[in-house]
């Protein structure tokens, strides 16, 4: 795959009176991983709904597959084949894991269409399968954020927004996440992911961007994140090694927008 997937250029988002995001520019072409990082407050949730259709666009463009989507409802975006998870989950706790997945199909096309991707999504993840009359809400975190994944897949998207999906969870859980997104990636879906754990993330991406108080601060090679730049965007404690005692700690924090 190549070419660019996602195209967002000059994006402003507003609440209210309060600013969020100020001019963004950010791309990722097709089938690469991308990591937006920041400090919470920075605008990466924001920029995840804003893209996804989940709040107005103020000012900018949007560009998804070569099309303009800006503006355009979320669930005409999604259908396009963009699907943004949201932190927290994303799925229908009170519902079993086969319903969750039953609910995420509906619009999939005919009875064999829905039952053909219930299939490929518990192929993907067969733990799900096992536990497929479970309430969806007594599985474990690790395995809730398999079935977000699993219910985003069910409908073939060409590109997932996976935003904090190892929020709240154990270290253990955090590796089942990441293992459930290296098999999205070897299905050659295009990724971009908000998230916390900064060094799990670098090491996971292409490609990372860095937003700062609503704007892009640095992008580049994940590869070329080092020490000295996560130092001056997301904070000491944020530069600490992968392999130090405190090196799985999530994004120093402030501010109170996404």
């Amino acid at each position: 795959m190549s070419g660019a997937a996602l195209e967002v250029e000059d994006l402003y988002v507003s609440y209210g009176l309060s600013q969020a995001l100020f001019g963004v520019d950010i791309s990722v072409d097709a089938g690469r991983v991308l990591a937006i990082l920041g400090r919470n407050g920075a605008g990466k949730s924001t920029f995840g709904r804003a893209v996804s259709g989940l709040v107005p666009v103020a000012h900018g463009h949007v560009r998804f597959d070569g099309a303009e989507i800006t503006g355009k409802a979320a669930h005409r975006i999604r259908k396009a084949g963009l699907t943004y998870i949201p932190e927290g989950r994303g799925i229908f706790p009170g519902l079993s894991v086969i319903d969750n997945l039953k609910m995420a199909t509906r619009q999939a096309g005919g009875r064999t269409e829905r039952q053909e991707a219930i299939d490929r999504a518990i192929t993907l993840f067969p733990v799900l399968g096992a536990r497929r009359q479970q309430r969806a809400g007594s599985l474990s975190g690790g395995e809730q954020q398999m079935l977000a994944l699993a219910r985003a897949l069910a409908v073939e998207p060409k590109l997932i927004i996976a935003d904090e999906m190892s929020l709240g969870l154990a270290p253990l859980m955090v590796d089942q996440v990441f293992e459930s997104l290296e098999r999205v990636r070897a299905d050659g879906i295009t990724i971009i992911l908000i998230e916390q754990f900064i060094h799990r993330a670098l090491a996971f991406a292409d490609d990372c961007v860095i937003l700062t108080r609503g704007t892009v601060g640095w992008r580049g090679p994940a590869s070329a994140a080092g020490t000295e730049v996560l130092e001056q965007y997301l904070g000491e404690a944020s530069a600490v090694p992968p392999d130090s005692p405190n090196g799985s700690q999530p994004v120093a924090k402030e501010g109170s927008l996404g």
